[in-house]
């Protein structure tokens, strides 16, 4: 079961963009959790240029399973052009709570 589980990181413009994604992902049961962490600055290079933004960051806890649908749904609600999307697979964690995971998505 914990090696279909994955956390999913992604950045936000602002604490709208964060509060409609997780409200949106959870509940359409796409992330069992998302947890919004305010206060982050990026720097990143974007078309040549090095960019420095003030961001929040969207912890997302799904499945392997759910995943594609999670992504694509993360695109059609996102107001970045090429949002960032990652997928960490979970090795190891407290099994009651990865049960409740896999039990909480679609």
């Amino acid at each position: 079961m914990t090696n279909d589980l994955q956390i999913v990181l992604c950045t936000v413009p602002d604490e709208a963009t964060a509060r409609l994604i997780a409200s949106a992902l959870v509940a359409e049961q796409l992330a069992a959790c998302v947890n919004i962490v305010p206060g982050i600055t990026s720097f990143y290079r974007w078309k040549g240029a090095v960019e420095t933004d003030a961001e929040l960051l969207l912890i997302m806890k799904t499945s392997g399973v759910v995943y594609p649908r999670l992504q694509n749904r993360i695109r059609a609600l996102h107001p970045y052009e090429l949002p960032e999307v990652i997928a960490v697979t979970i090795d190891r964690g407290l099994p009651d709570y990865l049960a409740w995971i896999t039990n909480t998505l679609e």
